[in-house]
């Protein structure tokens, strides 16, 4: 039987791209908003594009109902940062907490662009199960303004762009990604393969 994932529609998010994605890596997708629904899930994706705070009033009761860590949880892009304890884009605001860190924005530099966007690599810790199969550097596909400071302990990948920052994280059953794995091709799809692999 295939693994029930569900994806969380809280508004913010290019669902349809993640809910082929993990169709493609072998799960049941579903996308919903209903506690109910989420609470029974297999494993949780929580994707998102746009900003901290919006995000965070967009998740609403799902922030202390279903989000708890006790499910494994993908957060991408936003979703990933969503993950932190707090955020300083426009102001500084409490995130999830399920994994331990800040979000911060891009230093100005001149000649690097803000946002970070296109293809870059991602340096894995040898060993790690969301990275099964793959080379310890994977090209991967960004599109975000903000970076999340996470500390060595929970950070499973890393990359650089202006200055290093976690481009992988996680935190008992909860994973993060910056990049969007729904878009980075065959490196991405076996990221979302293990994920799946990763749910009892």
């Amino acid at each position: 039987m295939k693994k029930r994932i569900v994806i969380i529609d809280y508004g913010l998010g290019n669902l349809r791209s993640v809910l082929r994605g993990i169709e493609r890596a072998g799960a049941a997708p579903t996308i919903t908003a209903d506690p109910e629904v989420i609470a029974s899930a297999d494993g949780i994706v929580l994707p998102g594009v746009g900003a901290f705070r919006e995000g965070m009033e967009m998740l609403g009761d799902l922030k202390q109902t279903v989000l708890t860590g006790n499910t494994p949880l993908l957060g991408i892009c936003l979703g990933m940062q969503l993950l932190m304890d707090s955020s300083e884009e426009h102001g500084v605001h409490r995130g999830l907490g399920l994994v331990p860190g800040s979000v911060k924005r891009f230093p100005h530099v001149p000649g690097m662009k803000v946002p970070h966007m296109g293809w870059n690599t991602i340096r894995t810790d040898p060993g790690t199960p969301l990275f099964e199969g793959l080379r310890e550097e994977e090209y991967v596909y960004f599109v975000h303004s903000y970076y999340a400071a996470a500390a060595p302990e929970h950070t499973l990948a890393s990359t650089t762009y202006i200055h290093p920052f976690a481009s992988a994280v996680n935190s008992n059953l909860t994973y993060g990604v910056q990049f969007h794995p729904e878009k980075s091709g065959a490196v991405g799809l076996k990221i979302l393969e293990n994920f799946i692999e990763l749910i009892c």
